[in-house]
């Protein structure tokens, strides 16, 4: 397959590549490059965006993220190229309803971006191609240095451990829960999906939440680290999810078929 991949140099965009290039023809784009060429291509996989949760400038935010994925979208409709993008679970806000059709409360600029692209392509119909659209929750993995305070606590914990043998866990850890998926089986979804012919928006993740709690302990035995407990900042106490669990019902029937 011809396979354009966008955000190609982010964490999960690097993962995608090494996964892709050895069996498909791929092509690239980064924000700020030429646009790109569509003659031929098979399927458009839409990563690239600013990712950060606590970036304050909207129109950035909202420009590179929403009001991009929407002329993307256009183009793939002009050229009848299909379409897999990179949505959140950060849609779903403080709810704890993890379902597809629950209600949404997105928190964040970055949420918002999300949220506005999902609700565009769900009110969109779409006759010769198919888009499909992917809720992340927490990714860890490879090729996450560039992503500083944004990275996950597995990455963060893992370097903390390596460098000062000690671990920052927030005060109360055991108590916020997360689902926490490693980036090849986030790659594995992708590519099932491309032989998949449905259009739709599906959660991706394990349907099991671990505590910050848990996954520190499990990299301080890794390392012989210790713990170190600090408060949570008050930048992000508002908008910061105490639990995340995918229901992972519809992903399942959709791959069982």
């Amino acid at each position: 397959m011809k396979i354009l991949i966008t955000g190609h140099k982010g964490f999960i965009g690097q993962n995608m590549t090494k996964a892709l290039e050895d069996r498909h023809d791929l092509s690239f784009y980064e924000w700020g490059d030429s646009p790109p060429d569509f003659e031929n291509l098979d399927w458009v996989i839409h990563l690239g965006a600013i990712s950060s949760t606590t970036e304050k400038d909207i129109e950035k935010v909202m420009r590179q993220n929403h009001d991009f994925s929407c002329l993307l979208l256009v183009a793939c409709q002009t050229n009848n190229v299909n379409l897999q993008y990179a949505s959140s679970a950060s849609v779903y806000g403080l709810n704890q309803n993890f379902k597809e059709d629950a209600p949404l409360n997105p928190l964040s600029p970055y949420a918002w971006s999300k949220y506005l692209f999902d609700r565009h392509v769900r009110s969109t119909k779409f006759d010769k191609i198919k888009v499909q659209g992917f809720r992340y929750f927490n990714v860890h993995g490879p090729h996450e240095d560039h992503k500083g305070d944004q990275a996950s606590p597995y990455h963060k914990f893992e370097q903390q451990a390596k460098n000062t043998g000690v671990i920052k866990v927030f005060e109360n850890s055991e108590n916020y829960l997360r689902d926490f998926i490693h980036v090849n089986d986030v790659i594995d979804v992708h590519l099932k999906f491309l032989d998949v012919e449905e259009t739709g928006i599906w959660n991706v993740g394990t349907g099991t939440a671990k505590s910050f709690q848990s996954v520190a302990e499990e990299v301080a035995a890794k390392h012989n680290a210790k713990l170190e407990y600090i408060p949570m900042p008050d930048s992000v106490k508002s908008q910061y999810q105490s639990y995340t669990c995918a229901d992972l019902t519809k992903l399942n029937a959709t791959l069982n078929k």
